[in-house]
């Protein structure tokens, strides 16, 4: 997984499968985009605007949960 944020922009990319191809393109609600491979599997999630819509944007927490998280 690789979250990345660009200033000139505005946008925050979160790509969770760096080795999928994106098929199909979604906007779920506006400035959320939802990026699909070829069998539908969600592969990356980009948010316009990102500086409005999310808190601090230069602190990134990720946390593994249970013992058999990978």
């Amino acid at each position: 997984m690789k979250v990345s944020y660009d200033s000139e922009t505005d946008t925050l990319t979160i790509i969770l499968k760096e080795d999928s191809k994106v098929l199909e393109s979604d906007e779920d609600k506006p400035g959320v985009i939802l990026d699909y491979d070829s069998e539908g599997n969600l592969v990356s999630i980009e948010i316009l605007d990102a500086s409005k819509r999310i808190g601090k944007i230069s602190k990134v927490e990720f946390e593994l949960l249970g013992s058999s998280a990978v």
